[in-house]
């Protein structure tokens, strides 16, 4: 099947970032994917490796961290500055700002305090960066280049009893996890230790687009991560089941492919009169950096005659957060309008066509196996004119020909590499 794959996220054990990272590895997720983005952020400071453990009887993979030094509290700007500097797919950092925004504003909620200011204590550590990083890394991995795959989170087992922490001993669950799954499906848990952590809680919470018991979907293959500790008559380890949403009724519509629901895209509004036009382009790449699927501006007339601009930007659920906190920083907006709204989309793929020995990818659409749309993509257009020395309008009436002919079968078509 096309389209982005369906992560199926079983946290009735509880959820940690060294949980993930295992479960991640054990999908097959290679370990050097998620320690070349970690490395990254922390060149040659930390180290990943997996090795095969049993949990209450079950076969897991436990995923390690290792720290060479011990390392500072650090705080939010700390790390934005950190993510910020790292040469990460825009994905990979994308998603990590966002665990780290929420860890950020549930701490600050805690504690009283301006989330930029938090000291994040144990998660700010380079082991909890590593976490964050290397499961954000591992997802976007298995999304190849379908994009981010759709992720349903079960219900959170949170433990019982009481945990140490910077702060003195707490309850558990303790503050932080409590305000990060607000309005998120949880439970206590009759073991007495910490199922849930922080960390975990915020990775969960920006990965998930929809939660609850396994969707309708074709499972590819399972990964079960361990956690450190393998204590009598209690799993400590988070299943992953990976695989492709299946058919769930009559016009065959993919299970989560109509946008209803907690999946449903959110698009955002805005109406600005006050903000230099030069600024926009900035404001319109930021914001796709962030995560949103589309953004564009829209010229009116506000009261009394003013011009002025509507800003609408298209963001996945799991997304807008983020995506909300930049339109606030890049503009001059002090709010926006938000509602859910359907989307349909046509199963798409990617195939190429060669103009003077230039690769140019093309993106094909197909309703019910029927190629409807076969477009070349305009920046590898783009980038043959001018290593052909040729006008991109020739080169991309070429590609097109080329592209019908490619989907049409014809024969002669030249080869694709």
């Amino acid at each position: 099947m096309s389209g982005a794959p369906v992560l199926w996220v079983d946290a009735s054990s509880g959820a940690s970032g060294d949980m993930l990272l295992g479960a991640l590895a054990g999908l097959g997720v290679p370990v050097g994917v998620m320690a070349e983005a970690v490395d990254k952020v922390a060149p040659g400071q930390v180290e990943l490796h997996a090795e095969d453990v049993r949990r209450a009887g079950f076969a897991a993979t436990r995923c390690h961290v290792e720290v060479a030094d011990d390392q500072p509290h650090r705080t939010w700007r700390d790390v934005e500055r950190l993510l910020a500097g790292a040469g990460l797919h825009e994905d990979v950092r994308a998603l990590a700002h966002d665990v780290f925004s929420r860890l950020a504003e549930a701490e600050g909620a805690v504690h009283g305090c301006d989330p930029a200011d938090v000291h994040f204590h144990e998660v700010g550590a380079l082991d909890a960066i590593a976490d964050v990083v290397g499961v954000c890394a591992g997802v976007v991995h298995l999304g190849g280049h379908d994009g981010l795959p759709r992720v349903v989170v079960s219900a959170v087992a949170l433990g019982g009893g009481t945990v140490r922490s910077a702060h003195g001993t707490l309850g558990v669950p303790p503050p932080a996890v409590v305000e990060l799954l607000r309005g998120v499906p949880s439970y206590g848990s009759p073991v007495d230790l910490e199922l849930c952590t922080p960390t975990g809680a915020a990775l969960l919470t920006t990965l998930a687009d929809a939660w609850g018991p396994q969707p309708p979907m074709a499972v590819d293959h399972v990964g079960v991560g361990a956690g450190g500790r393998d204590p009598e008559g209690h799993a400590n380890a988070l299943r992953v089941l990976v695989g492709h949403g299946v058919p769930t009724g009559p016009t065959g519509e993919t299970d989560g492919a109509g946008g209803d629901g907690a999946t449903a895209p959110y698009l955002l509004e805005t109406n600005v009169d006050d903000l230099d036009p030069r600024l926009w382009p900035g404001v319109i790449s930021a914001l796709l950096e962030a995560g949103a699927s589309d953004a564009w501006l829209t010229p009116i007339l506000m009261k009394k005659g003013r011009p002025a601009h509507t800003l609408a930007v298209l963001v996945p659920a799991a997304r807008v957060d983020g995506v909300r906190r930049e339109v606030y920083r890049h503009t001059s907006t002090i709010g926006m309008r938000e509602q859910r709204v359907g989307k349909h989309a046509l199963d798409r793929a990617m195939d190429e066509v060669h103009v003077g020995g230039q690769r140019i990818a093309v993106k094909v659409a197909r309703l019910d196996g029927e190629v409807l749309n076969a477009q070349p993509e305009f920046e590898d257009v783009a980038a043959a004119a001018r290593a052909l020395d040729r006008p991109a309008t020739q080169v991309m009436a070429e590609a097109v020909a080329l592209a019908d002919r490619l989907v049409a079968g014809e024969p002669g078509t030249p080869p694709r590499s």
